[in-house]
């Protein structure tokens, strides 16, 4: 038990010396960044993330076919996901 107040007292410390810059990434926010960094997309789809590249929780995904009917048309779709 002893050892484990050390613990989160170094974290503390250490929180407090980097300005409090720490952020502790949610559940949700881990796995999407593991999927999107395994995603093979195809040259008609492209994947947007307009509050930056740290904020993962909201997305865009354009497609854009390239043949069929809605050939030229370009479909967009938003994404929040919930952390």
């Amino acid at each position: 038990m002893i050892k484990l107040f050390s613990v989160k007292e170094k974290q503390k410390q250490e929180a407090a010396a980097s300005n409090g810059k720490v952020v502790k990434q949610s559940a949700g926010e881990l796995r999407l960044q593991k999927d999107l960094s395994e995603l093979n997309l195809s040259k008609s789809t492209t994947i947007e993330f307009p509050n930056g590249k740290d904020k993962l929780l909201h997305f865009l995904v354009t497609l854009k076919p390239d043949e069929g009917y809605h050939r030229g048309a370009r479909i967009k779709f938003s994404f929040d996901v919930s952390p």
